[in-house]
């Protein structure tokens, strides 16, 4: 099972080595990493073609925003399975594609996720939050629930009959994506209970007070659209961010719904 892992670039020099590095050292042998650059003024083309690894394709142009930049990486690649990688992101461990990949080859699966921690930007060895997700159930939507997206893999066929990032939302695509595949599309997920993906803190929703903002709207724009309920749910999606700061407990098994 070919595994394609998307990872979209912007003046990225000073992480893009180290997540590449990451991505090459996962022991499954069926996998490609798709580089999309806009167009960057620094190094990071240079770098992400510096490894010369046919794992590895890249490519530079201007592009309208990172979901943009998805959605030229989803229309490149070959795998039958989509991931997602950012440039300041790493997988946690060398066995993150090989254990995706047993679960979907088990058949009856249409998405795989699972845990995720926040890291110190400087130090990617400090975890700051730990995002415990916990096995999906419709119901939990309304709590404000969703898998952590840099953990999300899903078979092509999803993209392909659902579309994928919805470009008019400039910073809550992901979530309103998520929302339509799981209320419309009624997608089964199963969760593996570890962390898969490291995240350094400082992403792009959360840079400043104008981006928090328009975050939420789009966020309860999204809610609104999918028919999950309103304000209340916006409300309980950002409490629930609070307990990240405490947990650092991982599961062991993996469930599935």
């Amino acid at each position: 099972m070919k595994i394609s892992i998307i990872m979209a670039a912007y003046n990225s020099q000073a992480t893009i080595g180290r997540a590449i590095g990451s991505f090459l050292a996962q022991d499954h042998p069926d996998k490609e990493l798709v580089v999309i650059d806009g167009a960057s003024h620094d190094d990071t083309c240079a770098i992400a073609k510096g490894f010369d690894s046919p794992a590895i394709k890249v490519f530079s142009e201007r592009d309208e925003g990172i979901y943009d930049a998805l959605n030229k990486g989803i229309a490149q690649a070959d795998g039958s399975v989509v991931g997602l990688l950012h440039t300041d992101d790493l997988f946690a461990r060398h066995d993150v594609l090989s254990r995706v990949a047993s679960i979907f080859d088990s058949g009856g699966m249409d998405g795989v996720y699972g845990d995720l921690e926040y890291v110190a930007r400087t130090n990617p060895d400090r975890v700051i939050r730990y995002w415990r997700s916990g096995a999906y159930r419709p119901a939990l939507l309304r709590k404000g629930w969703m898998p952590p997206h840099p953990t999300l893999f899903l078979r092509r066929e999803v993209f392909d009959k659902h579309d994928a990032y919805d470009t008019g939302f400039r910073i809550a695509a992901d979530y309103e994506a998520i929302l339509r595949w799981l209320v419309r599309a009624e997608l089964k997920l199963a969760y593996i209970a570890d962390v898969l993906v490291r995240m350094r803190v400082g992403g792009e929703s959360n840079r400043s007070l104008g981006r928090i903002l328009r975050k939420s709207r789009e966020d309860l724009c999204a809610i609104r659209r999918h028919g999950i309920g309103g304000i209340g749910v916006l409300a309980a999606k950002n409490v629930g961010k609070v307990s990240q700061f405490m947990r650092r407990d991982r599961g062991k098994d993996v469930q599935a719904r």
